[in-house]
């Protein structure tokens, strides 16, 4: 029984989910849905990315993982097969796939090419879920595509050392459903170029100088309460995926707002890293 996972930006408002899940179930009855998300950011290359990173190792080996975000081909974004660390991603290569193949080369890559299956503004449902649903039923994805070695890597990504180790300068690329402002400044480039000193994390105007473990962990629960920190105030963290985050702990971006907005931090703003 295949596992087919969805992660688009296409919201759930329009039919195009439903279309898509019905298309899969007709030619694969079999075969078991799971939604990652569909509230990615429109055309959000890097935040899919992350999100998709931090999701599919959750799922057994020999899942097919379907990316419906920027998937209009053009001769500068072809649609491919990209199966890595035990897992089938089937997407556009713009790029989506590179945090994964960053840290796990891919073992094959193919260019998708069913000339049968006509061209359409709607490739996620008319090419996508046949290739998905082709490999669902134990075919190869060489029968589908051809191999290809131009995967495209999203430099972005990458953060900059700076000052000849003595500056870390990271970016915005996700902010979650709390507000919550993960940077790309993983803990083990930090803990490569720290050395034991102190640092301090700058964010516009505002600047921390310790890192947690935890989002409780902020709170010292040896004093007394009316000397805590707590809710409503900021704080950054290795968060589960290992990145460093900036959180205002037990905020609520609906109403009191998040680190986002209490910090007016958006997608790609520099957060930095200066070890003193």
């Amino acid at each position: 029984m295949a596992i087919i996972t969805l992660t688009t930006d296409f919201g759930t408002k329009d039919h195009f989910v439903a279309a898509l899940k019905g298309t899969i179930l007709k030619e694969l009855p079999t075969a078991t849905l799971v939604d990652i998300s569909h509230d990615i950011s429109p055309f959000n290359i890097q935040e899919c990315a992350y999100v998709l990173k931090n999701s599919y190792q959750a799922f057994p080996k020999g899942t097919i993982h379907i990316v419906g975000l920027d998937s209009e081909r053009s001769p500068e974004n072809e649609h491919i097969i990209v199966f890595a660390d035990g897992h089938y991603f089937i997407s556009a290569n713009n790029g989506v796939i590179s945090l994964i193949t960053k840290e796990v080369p891919p073992d094959s890559v193919f260019e998708i090419n069913m000339p049968n299956v006509a061209q359409s503004a709607f490739p996620t449902q008319d090419i996508f879920l046949q290739a998905a649903c082709h490999i669902g039923r134990g075919g190869k994805p060489e029968v589908v595509g051809k191999p290809f070695d131009a995967l495209k890597e999203l430099k972005e990504f990458e953060p900059r050392v700076l000052n000849d180790g003595r500056s870390i300068a990271g970016n915005v690329i996700y902010i979650d459903n709390y507000g919550n402002v993960v940077s790309n400044i993983q803990k083990t480039l930090f803990e490569a170029y720290r050395n034991g000193r102190s640092f301090e994390i700058v964010a516009r105007t505002n600047t921390i100088n310790a890192i947690h473990q935890s989002y409780n962990g902020i709170i010292n629960y040896d004093l007394p309460r009316p000397q805590r920190k707590g809710p409503g105030d900021l704080l950054a963290l290795f968060n589960s995926s290992g990145y460093i985050e900036l959180a205002i702990y037990k905020s609520d971006l609906k109403t009191v707002g998040g680190a986002s907005t209490l910090l007016g931090l958006g997608y790609r703003d520099t957060i930095t890293i200066n070890f003193l």
